[in-house]
């Protein structure tokens, strides 16, 4: 083949995968389902880029719920690389206008753990039956759970029922709450993400966590961020000394978790 014909394929590979890459785009799909006859409404992001399937992540938001910053947090997630499915934990027409609401929201679940575990199972039961009622490019039995502030204690509370999980990702969450409640081992891998300074985690909680991972057979990471206060992946986050966004560990905690996903999906 002459130097010229090589050029030319070169040049229309090049030009067939620009295509490709520009008809890709960011998709959402709306989820509606039942808990206990209560309506939630979860919400499902990917990309089109590929029909290569990807694994799904479950990812419960901060206490502001399905908000439109929350979605698109879900939707930069999800990028090319998983089918996110974003969890609701309050009800499709209970949704937090502002933190007074939030707060009352997250108090009935903190004191209440088992209606806590219960919608988070749901949620994560709802993530892989939407992969296959909505034919998504994803892999159902590849599954991990993230979550934010609130949302990452809650996925700590998930992995505490002992459901199935690659894995599991809380930032800046609170590692172990007051009230006792049942628990199994963990049938996953943990990762806890958190700002050292973080004013709303006291020490004992982190020490409870500690003591309760040592206790167990479960391989666990966690992670403390120097001068990191809580929100520190939260671009509106902007309470200095209390919760602000902090851009290094931000990308640093994001890092790890893309790290930690890829080893545990890989079955490492």
């Amino acid at each position: 083949m002459s130097i010229s014909n090589r050029i030319g394929k070169w040049l229309t590979a090049a030009a067939l995968c620009a295509a490709c890459g520009a008809q890709a785009k960011s998709v959402e799909k709306v989820v509606d389902y039942q808990i206990a006859e209560q309506s939630y409404r979860g919400y499902v992001y990917y990309d089109t880029a590929g029909a290569k399937k990807r694994p799904v992540v479950l990812m419960v938001p901060n206490w502001m719920g399905t908000s439109e910053a929350n979605r698109r947090q879900a939707r930069k997630i999800a990028g090319r690389d998983y089918v996110v499915f974003l969890a609701d934990m309050y009800g499709r027409d209970q949704q937090p206008a502002n933190a007074d609401a939030a707060g009352k929201l997250v108090g009935q679940l903190y004191g209440n753990r088992l209606l806590l575990r219960t919608r988070a199972k749901a949620a994560k039961e709802q993530a892989q039956a939407a992969v296959k009622r909505l034919k998504l490019p994803a892999n159902p039995d590849k599954i991990a759970a993230i979550g934010f502030c609130f949302g990452g204690s809650t996925v700590l509370e998930l992995a505490r029922t002992g459901e199935e999980l690659n894995a599991v990702v809380s930032f800046h969450g609170n590692p172990s709450l007051d009230a006792p409640a049942p628990s199994q081992p963990p049938k996953t891998r943990i990762l806890v993400l958190h700002g050292d300074a973080d004013p709303y985690v006291p020490v004992a909680q982190i020490n409870a966590f500690l003591d309760e991972m040592r206790t167990t057979k479960t391989d666990w990471q966690m992670m403390r961020f120097g001068g990191a206060v809580h929100s520190f992946t939260d671009p509106d986050a902007n309470q200095p000394g209390k919760a602000i966004y902090d851009a290094r560990a931000a990308k640093r905690a994001f890092e790890m978790m893309k790290d930690f996903l890829t080893e545990s999906f890989a079955g490492r």
